[in-house]
C-alpha cells in the first residue's frame, strides 16, 4: 500500500512539473492538455496559494510559490511514505 502511494505521489510530482513547464508556453493555453494539469494541480496548490497569501512579504513577491511549497510538501510527504 506504501508503494502505490509513493507512485501516485511521484505521478503528481511529474504532473505538477509539466504543469510547470506547459505555463511557461503561451500555445497550450487554453487546450485541453492546460486544462487537464490544471485540474490536477489546482486541488494540491490553491491551499499553499491561500496560505502563502496571508504573508504580505509572500503576497507581493512575483511569483507564484506555491507551487514550490506544494512540490516540497509533496516531497517530504514521499520521505515519509516510504
Amino acid at each position: 500500500m506504501r508503494q502505490i502511494i509513493w507512485w501516485l505521489l511521484t505521478l503528481l510530482q511529474y504532473i505538477m512539473l509539466l504543469a510547470a513547464i506547459a505555463s511557461w508556453i503561451p500555445q497550450l493555453y487554453g487546450t485541453k492538455l492546460h486544462s487537464f494539469l490544471q485540474r490536477c494541480t489546482e486541488p494540491v496548490t490553491a491551499p499553499f496559494r491561500k496560505l502563502l497569501n496571508r504573508i504580505p512579504a509572500v503576497r507581493d513577491f512575483p511569483l507564484d510559490i506555491s507551487f514550490l511549497a506544494a512540490y516540497l510538501a509533496l516531497t517530504i510527504l514521499k520521505r515519509l511514505v516510504y
